[in-house]
């Protein structure tokens, strides 16, 4: 099947119009070290936004053709795109917020690859070290704002999900935004669009023309969850793990709504981060909420977590149904204690250094047949040990769903095969067979084949 695609020129504008010979060879050498791949995949992903796709194999066998190139000029640089898809152009003019958005990959791409990765300054083996790439990466993008109470709220949730769950979503973030609230999402459709547009409108009647619509990702996953119109700020982090502590070390609260496997893993790894007994005394606001048709779905979430985690765990949330304003409430009030006790105890109000990650929620996961077999699922260790392991687990069914090289090993070598405690093995078997049951692994319209098998 053929695909429209367009040519065009594109200019930057602000502090991206120069770029130094080595940064342009080193963007553009094919052979050196992916970097130029992964520069063109993530830069197709933000072209590809509202096609419907969530698949990151099938995105780069339908745009074969495409390339990126940057030209150098006298007055500054330009991108050369050839093959894009048409959906980013209006009478044959890139949309602005796409530009911005392919303006944003060139940026972190190359931040991460010149400043970050192979810099003495950053030890990526310690957690102090990973922590502090995480802060550069964000400060280079221009989005730690100092000087600003804390209001930024981190919405997390499913690509894929049913008509009444996302005009809910947008229900909730409308709410937010009356009271002045910021929105932080994965920058992707579904329960990371929702939000972003209720808070606009709540935004708009408050005639706040401030509003922050942040998205955060990562080169893995942009290809299957493109960042939508909204989001005007965007920022690429390196890995998931990296992804994952820059929500929980820029937001003030987190809300989660209805999801599959991704936001299992979300879920998972802020709960283990707060079941550390170095962040016992630290408030953090967790509301999981949805509309009445989302009861039962909470409801198997949190037997999931009781089975696994126990009740320390279930202690760390709470679950709201069907009240949006309740939910805006409950984390504006919650955020008021986050601003005081980091007023207090002297941390940032942008950027929570007070939080304890244990090493093994930043070490870089890469889900093969193998580190998925291997995974420690039992509960002879601390809780929230078992919480990294538990989300390492979903992190792989996700890779097997939709990202490019999960997809290929699937179909190369068959299954991923997960193991452990049979109690753990029965209550997740449970939790990903909803899943399927509820089409919450592809978006509507795709058959789903399991990339997993639990062993029991």
């Amino acid at each position: 099947m053929e695909y429209e695609v367009i040519d065009t020129q594109i200019s930057p504008e602000g502090r991206m119009d120069v770029l130094s010979k080595a940064e342009v060879n080193k963007l553009l050498d094919k052979s050196h070290s992916g970097l130029y791949e992964v520069f063109r995949n993530c830069s197709l992903a933000v072209l590809n936004v509202g096609s419907g796709l969530d698949d990151g194999k099938e995105l780069l066998e339908r745009y074969k053709t495409f390339d990126i190139s940057i030209v150098q000029r006298e007055r500054g640089i330009k991108l050369d795109v050839k093959g894009a898809p048409a959906s980013a152009f209006v009478d044959g003019i890139m949309i602005k917020g796409i530009q911005e958005h392919l303006f944003a990959v060139l940026r972190d791409i190359i931040f991460i690859s010149g400043e970050i990765e192979n810099n003495p300054k950053f030890d990526l083996d310690k957690t102090e070290g990973i922590s502090d790439a995480v802060f550069h990466i964000l400060r280079n993008a221009n989005v730690i704002r100092p000087l600003v109470n804390p209001h930024m709220v981190v919405c997390w949730g499913g690509h894929s999900i049913s008509g009444p769950e996302y005009d809910y979503t947008k229900d909730v973030g409308y709410q937010l935004g009356l009271r002045g609230l910021d929105i932080c999402t994965g920058c992707g459709p579904g329960a990371m669009k929702g939000p972003m547009k209720g808070a606009t409108i709540g935004h708009a009647k408050q005639r706040i023309n401030t509003g922050r619509y942040l998205g955060i990702t990562e080169p893995g996953i942009i290809a299957a969850e493109a960042p939508n119109p909204i989001v005007n700020d965007l920022v690429i982090l390196p890995d998931i793990e990296k992804r994952l502590e820059a929500f929980v070390r820029i937001g003030h609260a987190i809300i989660v709504f209805p999801g599959g496997a991704g936001t299992a893993e979300e879920i998972l790894y802020v709960l283990g981060i707060l079941l550390h007994p170095d962040n016992a005394d630290i408030p953090f606001p967790l509301i999981f909420t949805g509309p009445e048709s989302a009861a039962d779905y909470f409801k198997q979430i949190d037997q999931f977590i009781g089975e696994t985690l126990g009740l320390e765990a279930q202690s760390r949330y709470q679950i709201i149904i069907n009240d949006p304003a309740r939910v805006a409430q409950e984390v504006h009030a919650g955020i008021k204690q986050v601003r005081e006790f980091r007023k207090a105890t002297g941390d940032a109000y942008y950027f929570n250094w007070m939080l304890k990650i244990d090493p093994e929620f930043q070490r870089p996961f890469e889900p093969t047949h193998d580190s998925m077999r291997n995974l420690a699922l039992h509960k002879n260790q601390e809780n929230h040990l078992l919480a990294a392991n538990l989300r390492r687990a979903f992190s792989g069914v996700v890779a097997g769903n939709v990202k490019n090289h999960g997809i290929r090993a699937i179909e190369k070598y068959g299954h991923f095969e997960i193991r452990g405690d049979i109690s753990i093995m029965e209550s997740m078997d449970a939790l990903l067979a909803s899943f399927v049951a509820q089409n919450r692994m592809k978006l509507p319209g795709k058959a789903y084949t399991p990339c997993y098998r639990v062993i029991k």
